[in-house]
């Protein structure tokens, strides 16, 4: 069985709305054979890494870039995860106010190093407003994107 590790991070509260459907589409009843381990970074070490078949990151926009919380878990275990992961499938969901581009090259800055592959083009969801995210909910059409894109991820790891 296939396993693949969500890890993400929410301060607010609205990338915990994206993390939420991006489950929903990998947990879609059409895919088996594959266990989806929801955990938020924090809780993350590089031991987790190593055990999974994939890896998703969820993660806010702030100032710009990734959240610091996250790069913080890229930071803990890139040095471990260096020779022991090459290849690993990954996949990046962000969400941000209108530029969420900065987090992008960010972690496929730091991914590239690791030697990780993509496995979807990253999930950037913007909703077009200042102020705080959780404050502007996704509308419908942006959750059909998240669990689709969910769904897709979680079946491309399912055929591996």
């Amino acid at each position: 069985m296939e396993r693949i590790l969500v890890a993400h991070h929410s301060r607010s509260g609205g990338t915990a709305e994206l993390t939420e459907w991006v489950l929903k589409g990998m947990r879609h009843p059409d895919i088996t054979g594959l266990e989806v381990i929801d955990r938020d970074v924090r809780d993350i070490e590089a031991g987790d890494v190593f055990s999974v078949s994939a890896l998703v990151i969820a993660t806010p926009v702030r100032f710009g870039g990734v959240a610091g919380i996250v790069r913080d878990l890229l930071e803990r275990i890139y040095y471990p995860c260096l020779e022991e992961t090459k290849g690993l499938p990954y996949a990046l969901a962000v969400r941000g106010t209108t530029d969420g581009s900065g987090a992008v090259r960010e972690v496929e800055r730091i991914v590239a190093g690791l030697r990780w592959r993509a496995i979807r083009p990253p999930l950037l969801v913007e909703h077009g407003e200042a102020g705080r995210v959780s404050q502007v909910p996704l509308r419908p059409n942006q959750m059909a994107r998240c669990a689709e894109w969910g769904a897709e991820v979680a079946a491309t790891i399912a055929l591996f």
